[in-house]
């Protein structure tokens, strides 16, 4: 997840916004009652795994927006984290306080929040420090004693390097077919709306999905069933990507809280390409500010507007005489551009408008229009050598670990308790 995205989400749960209603609103994967919030789940050797860790992890990803948020994937993580802490006390690997609170800091400064804050906000959500920090512990300890029992036998050599160089502009893209729903969340709807969305979530079927869409969903593509045409994955958000990748054909994300709405997509298909993967160094847009939200007068003042412009440019005169802050149009980075935004100008073309988004708690309806996108200019790129070799590095330590943990399962006495 990136740092603006978890920034966003943290400043949610801090103001007390939807994000608290995320966690209580039934999202769980299945309900469980005061009586057997300490019932034991399974035990990895002499360690337990209750069920209070398993909903804890489970509400602790979805504050996150993170993948593996569902009860097998969180079970099977706490399983391999008892493994983790198990092998790494055995040989003597201990992390200092300071090197936990150190990176129990960084993880919270990725939201530009200090631990304390960060703390503050995922206890709004009901989810205690102590999950915080068993997930930061376990991460932190296993990394270096990783380093330290394999670091040794990883040698990246020049001619590696210069093959993953070359491997870079031949690779093939990755394409994608997706439905979307985006249903608007007004603080006063928030909980229905997010309740509404987990239920959406759980349907497997290309039909269902369609017929929801064309009940719930703010966006052009409702009279379509939600269904978009093929989309190389590059032009998704980054914090998209990964949990589209994740899915077979069929399923659905968990729902994505963007500002004063919820996102789903469902994978329809996936494929790869002949051609590289797009990039681009900067993606301009215009926004223009309607009042009235998605009132009736709102959106047909929107309608109106899409009627007499073709191109960013013509919304100057829209906006003439107004005060200045109801156009904004800029350039930027993709990594830098809003969410909520960036899901919207992955479906556009140069010149084409959506009306999905809303601001101010939902009183402001988005106009906005992409302008064009400036691509990555190859000529103008530098390779980082370095860069390069320490993911190959990761990428060997990476394996070096999965092997180890399957080991340690494969010798250990996991048991899973029947519920």
């Amino acid at each position: 997840m990136s740092g603006k995205a978890m920034k966003q989400v943290m400043h949610r749960v801090l103001k007390g916004a939807a994000v608290s209603a995320f966690a209580f609103a039934g999202l769980v994967s299945s309900p469980v009652t005061a009586q057997n919030l300490f019932a034991n789940v399974a035990q990895v050797d002499d360690a337990l795994i209750t069920e209070f860790e398993i909903q804890q992890r489970i509400r602790f990803l979805q504050v996150l927006n993170a993948p593996g948020a569902d009860r097998q994937s969180v079970l099977d993580e706490l399983i391999r984290d008892r493994l983790r802490v198990s092998e790494t006390a055995q040989s003597g690997i201990v992390l200092s306080d300071e090197a936990l609170q150190q990176g129990l800091a960084d993880f919270a400064a990725r939201a530009n929040l200090t631990t304390e804050e960060f703390v503050q906000g995922l206890a709004s959500a009901g989810i205690d420090r102590t999950t915080f920090r068993d997930f930061v512990s376990a991460s932190l300890v296993w990394r270096d004693y990783i380093r330290a029992r394999f670091g040794s036998r990883v040698q990246i050599t020049e001619q590696e390097i210069d093959r993953a160089v070359s491997s870079v502009g031949s690779a093939t893209g990755i394409e994608v077919l997706v439905s979307e729903i985006i249903i608007p969340a007004p603080p006063n709807r928030a909980d229905a709306v997010l309740a509404q969305a987990e239920q959406i979530s759980q349907v497997r079927t290309e039909a269902e999905f369609s017929s929801f869409a064309r009940r719930f969903s703010a966006t052009a593509s409702r009279g379509n069933g939600g269904r978009l045409e093929w989309l190389p994955i590059t032009d998704l958000p980054a914090v998209l990507r990964p949990l589209l990748l994740s899915l077979s054909p069929g399923e659905v994300t968990a729902p994505l809280p963007i500002p004063n709405a919820v996102a789903l997509f469902q994978l329809r298909d996936i494929r790869e390409t002949d051609a590289p993967p797009r990039t681009f160094s900067a993606i301009e847009y215009a926004a223009y500010y309607i009042n009235g939200g998605r009132t009736p007068e709102a959106l047909a003042r929107a309608r109106t507007i899409r009627a007499n412009v073709d191109r960013c440019d013509d919304l100057y005169g829209i906006a003439k005489g107004q005060p200045e802050n109801v156009l904004d149009r800029g350039s930027l980075p993709p990594e830098e551009i809003p969410e909520d935004i960036a899901i919207e100008l992955a479906k556009l073309d140069p010149g084409e408008v959506s009306t999905a988004l809303t601001r101010a708690n939902g009183q402001t309806l988005v106009f906005l229009m992409l302008c064009g996108r400036a691509p990555t200019l190859e000529e103008n790129q530098t390779v980082d050598r370095e860069a390069i070799a320490g993911e190959l590095r990761n990428q060997r330590l990476t394996a070096f670990s999965n092997n180890l943990l399957a080991e340690l399962a494969a010798e250990a006495t996991i048991v899973i308790f029947d519920e």
